[in-house]
């Protein structure tokens, strides 16, 4: 007998009896926690942009919700079309499922989360309050033990800290409304005291942005529990409750378009922050309107950009505009189809690297590197993207090179779960990337060339220039929303009117002039023409070194400098 897929859809809405009304003893099968994981995604979907705007540093890439956010989607995906009533079976699958789609250090160290909760209930049919708060508390140990210096005042902190109040809950409820009030509340508690216990926190005015999208998660399972709206038009039905139809779905209508950009106010004519958010608000998803009367960051995910463009061109000056299509960058973690075709030849070793811009992969490729990920900041690859292009390289061994200080843990991941050798130069920049690949040798092993790349990475300096998305003193650097600012090895070094005389400040800062290359790959909009005036403008402060002038075509960054 054929069952249809709506009655499989109904079979799979109806799973749990419907509990009395007066609390629910908490007992979680595989079904159960199926629906927990789609509400935990559904909601950090949904506050991604808040995630995001919690990073230390003002740039206009912050990406921990993005990544925890593609993390969550993966491990969801993974259970998506189940209807398996084991615990320990689902659980199990949602931590192969997120640790293949993690991105970024809080992508990685959430699938170690998933990863040992996993572990904890592994043979379980269903969980009590008790099993539960100890897959938590495995949970967290095994996120610990990931990380090689753990640091108290992140996500770690937050895992640990609610886990502990899941501990003590459960010795004293067993219902499961209670119980998940009590540990989102804690998750929220232990997040806002992150400042009080890393400096860098406390000095940018933010709370840890990792441990938030952890509270996040949490708070998504704790409204699906309560009936509560799940906010983008998806409705959560109780946990229990057979509500055929009104329990959150996922259904993907393309990702649509990230639109960024910032508001000038015209001359005597102050913005009102609290009107614009609310319109952008109702205008799309991600909605993030930060700023004051005189210039406004705006972030938001539509389908068509005209409208949020057309809407921020009637209030002021556009400035720094971002449009980008987020199903075309979705699709781009993959190598491009044509690599895939062209069917390397076989060899010893290969190279695979990170970047984002068509400029920067050319310039990867010009250098000997075989595959390069499109990736980089706000897009970070995933693990089984780093593991598909390190098998489409074709050789013997890879080396890869992730070229941004929040892909490193990723690509050792990936190197752990290949079956043939991965090693990883942890290259933290693009320049550094680039140093280190013209240091590989064909006719050295691997690991001879993961060595002397590593060693000229670190001979590199990289600084950045771009515009700061809010008000802030970091690092002893204040820094106003619209400024423009320079980074030095991603720390926030120095701010500006313009971009040359903020790119002259961090020249100076790197002692640029003991050096003898500064090569500067231009991006975010900037012309050729531009770029070669600046240039000019740094051969003349610096005539005793070379310069250099390579278009990047990077998002965000006006340069991406090389200083060696």
């Amino acid at each position: 007998m054929q069952t249809s897929k709506s009655a499989e859809t109904q079979t799979r809405n109806e799973s749990v009896p419907t509990p009395a009304p007066a609390g629910m003893r908490l007992t979680i099968d595989g079904r159960r926690l199926r629906q927990l994981i789609q509400a935990g995604y559904l909601w950090l979907r949904q506050n991604e942009a808040a995630v995001n705007a919690y990073n230390v540093y003002p740039v206009p890439d912050g990406d921990t919700g993005t990544n925890m956010m593609h993390t969550m989607r993966s491990a969801w995906t993974a259970i998506a079309e189940s209807n398996e009533r084991n615990l320990g079976i689902v659980a199990k699958a949602v931590s192969n499922g997120a640790l293949r789609g993690s991105r970024g250090n809080s992508g990685i160290i959430l699938s170690q989360l998933w990863r040992g909760f996993a572990r904890a209930l592994e043979g379980k049919e269903a969980a009590d309050a008790q099993d539960f708060a100890a897959a938590l508390r495995e949970a967290a140990n095994t996120a610990y033990k990931g990380v090689s210096t753990p640091v108290e005042g992140t996500m770690l902190t937050v895992s640990r800290e609610t886990a502990e109040t899941a501990e003590y809950v459960a010795r004293n409820s067993h219902d499961l409304r209670a119980f998940m009030d009590s540990i989102t509340q804690a998750a929220y508690e232990s997040t806002q005291r992150t400042p009080n216990l890393l400096k860098i926190l406390k000095e940018a005015g933010v709370v840890d942005s990792g441990g938030y999208g952890i509270y996040i998660i949490l708070d998504g399972m704790r409204r699906l529990v309560h009936g509560e709206k799940i906010e983008g038009g998806e409705v959560a039905a109780p946990i229990g409750h057979a509500a055929v139809g009104n329990a959150p779905t996922d259904v993907e209508v393309g990702y649509g378009y990230d639109v960024q950009y910032l508001i000038y106010a015209p001359r005597d004519q102050p913005l009102d922050v609290a009107r614009i958010r609310a319109d952008i608000e109702a205008m799309g998803e991600c909605p993030l309107v930060l700023g004051d009367e005189g210039i406004v960051k705006v972030h938001v995910h539509v389908p068509d950009p005209g409208v949020a463009l057309s809407y921020g061109v009637k209030l002021g000056s556009l400035r720094d505009v971002v449009v980008e299509d987020m199903q075309a960058q979705s699709e781009a973690f993959i190598p491009e189809q044509g690599e895939k075709a062209e069917a390397h030849p076989p060899a010893e070793v290969a190279l695979v690297a990170v970047a984002s811009g068509d400029g920067l992969e050319r310039a990867f490729k010009d250098v000997g590197v075989r595959i390069v990920v499109k990736g980089g900041q706000t897009m970070n690859p995933s693990v089984e993207d780093l593991l598909n292009a390190a098998r489409e390289a074709n050789a013997k061994s890879v080396i890869l090179l992730p070229n941004n200080g929040n892909i490193v843990m990723t690509a050792e991941q990936a190197a752990s779960l290949a079956d043939f050798p991965i090693k990883v130069v942890p290259t933290k920049t693009i320049p550094q990337g680039i140093g280190a690949a013209l240091a590989f040798n064909h006719e050295r092993s691997a690991d001879e060339n993961a060595t002397s790349m590593s060693s000229a990475a670190r001979r590199v300096t990289t600084g950045e220039i771009t515009t700061s998305t809010r008000n802030v003193t970091v690092n002893g650097v204040t820094v106003s929303n619209g400024q423009i600012i320079g980074l030095i090895d991603d720390k926030l070094a120095v701010a500006g009117d313009d971009v040359t005389a903020t790119m002259m400040a961090l020249l100076e800062k790197t002692s640029a002039a003991e050096r003898e290359l500064i090569t500067l790959y231009f991006g975010n909009g900037m012309t050729a023409a531009q770029a070669e005036a600046m240039a000019d403008q740094v051969r003349a402060a610096y005539p005793d070194q070379a310069v250099e002038v390579i278009p990047g075509n990077q998002p965000h960054y006006y340069f991406v400098i090389g200083i060696e």
